[in-house]
């Protein structure tokens, strides 16, 4: 599996330590930055993180800015990006069972690093339950998206 991450500089310490944590579990992590805790623009780093999964340069996404809001907004931009904020373990989980996501994003000043990578393996190890009302949701989605 192959994973992109990408943060602001309010997400820079959770992000070097999610990173940490998926390369000790064997998965690939593509790093789009930020690589310092100066003041960065989060668009960039959501857009690069949901051009990665677009581009299926990588398998899903992680983002991480401080509220966890606006890098998900911005990784959302990106045609075929379903990104959702993981704030709760159940949260973390649904969005990949029922809307298909494949982007999470956290809030580094909103939530505990050991909530945060909890909720990175239940995201990660999370399957959509392709098929019904999921499948047809996620559809209506994509169908506007590519009006």
């Amino acid at each position: 599996m192959k994973v992109a991450i990408g943060s602001d500089h309010g997400g820079f310490i959770y992000k070097e330590a999610v990173k940490k944590h998926l390369e000790d579990k064997g998965i690939t992590v593509i790093d789009v930055g930020s690589y310092h805790e100066d003041s960065v623009d989060y668009p960039l780093y959501g857009i690069a993180v949901g051009e990665k999964v677009r581009d299926k340069a990588a398998d899903l996404g992680i983002v991480i800015c401080t509220s966890g809001e606006g890098i998900t907004i911005a990784a959302n931009k990106v045609k075929g990006v379903r990104a959702g904020i993981g704030y709760n373990d159940d949260v973390s989980r649904l969005i990949r069972e029922h809307n298909n996501a494949n982007v999470i994003g956290f809030g580094g000043s909103q939530m505990e690093l050991k909530d945060v990578l909890r909720r990175v393996d239940i995201f990660l190890n999370a399957r959509f339950e392709s098929g019904g009302r999921h499948s047809r949701r996620v559809g209506i989605i994509t169908e506007y998206e590519n009006k």
